[in-house]
């Protein structure tokens, strides 16, 4: 049986993969500070994300590591908050690589999480993993996150990838998609800023497929970047967003009115107003296929 370990197991992604890889037959384990919200085939295992303890005798017979840990992003970027962004990543990941490091069976693979805020804003031109760096405070997070990944002193015989995530959509709550099919009912879900910005997502049935793909594909290292093929813009968004719904106005929000909005809801004005236009060319040049390529909001 293969043996699966997930790091920052009662996230909303970490459980979504948990889930996959249970049904598929394989014994999954999830490193957490605590029970609650785990999927119900992933044993519990006790860590705090920065020490090194009784935990790592899981790293000794897993096949395949996998660390989603990482405090959201979606809220006020305040100083304390920033360093809470940084610290879940850095530490989690330097701990793990102390306890791959020190294993005398290591995994074969081990994915980190990472993202796609990495490359710079761009509106005409895609960005695959050889894109162009971005400057900033989400950009600086991820740069030095997979720098702390890359330079783990662990066997030559562990396969690294950097797993860059999109935004990632899901019928659930308090995810991005419900958001935005609320704004589009009432009448608000116009276009945000200029409209122009580009907007790269993944559907959330892809996310444990992507996962899957990169075990089955040795060849692929490094970074990797999980974004469906067709990023639209804001303004294209929301007007599918507003098909859907059958709502046939949407009042535009100006920039100035999203820095203020973003305030009271408590985010990040550029999580919404930046362009991200990413592109899986890994994934593509492997062979994977997306179960949803296309922003076809009707069909989901």
């Amino acid at each position: 049986m293969k043996k699966l370990l997930v790091a920052g197991a009662n996230g909303f992604l970490a459980k979504q993969i948990s889930g996959y890889f249970a049904q598929l037959g394989w014994s999954v384990s999830g490193l957490a500070r605590r029970e609650g919200g785990l999927h119900p085939e992933c044993r519990y295992v006790h860590w705090d994300g920065k020490s090194l303890g009784d935990w790592t005798s899981s790293i000794d017979d897993c096949d395949v590591l996998i660390n989603m840990v990482g405090r959201s992003i979606n809220c006020r970027h305040t100083e304390e908050n920033k360093q809470q962004i940084l610290q879940s990543r850095l530490q989690s990941t330097a701990v793990l690589g102390r306890a791959v490091a020190q294993s005398e069976t290591p995994p074969s693979l081990w994915i980190n999480g990472s993202a796609a805020g990495i490359y710079q804003e761009s509106y005409d031109q895609a960005m695959d993993e050889s894109g162009a760096e971005g400057e900033g405070f989400i950009a600086d997070v991820v740069k030095q996150w997979e720098a702390e990944f890359f330079k783990a002193e662990i066997a030559s015989s562990v396969r690294r990838v950097a797993l860059r995530t999109t935004m990632v959509l899901a019928d659930t709550p308090d995810n991005p998609y419900r958001y935005l099919q609320t704004l589009a009912k009432t009448g608000l879900g116009g276009k945000v800023g200029n409209g122009r910005q580009m907007v790269s997502w993944v559907h959330i049935d892809d996310v444990p497929r992507v996962v899957q793909h990169i075990i089955d594909h040795e060849d692929l290292t490094g970074p990797v970047n999980m974004a469906a093929p067709e990023a639209v813009t804001n303004a294209e968004m929301m007007r599918r967003f507003r098909q859907q719904a059958g709502m046939p106005i949407g009042l535009p929000a100006p920039a100035c009115a999203v820095k203020i909005g973003a305030s009271v809801i408590g985010t990040a004005p550029e999580l919404i107003l930046q362009s991200s236009w990413v592109e899986p060319g890994k994934l593509l040049g492997s062979g994977f296929t997306f179960t949803q390529p296309k922003m076809a909001l009707g069909e989901w």
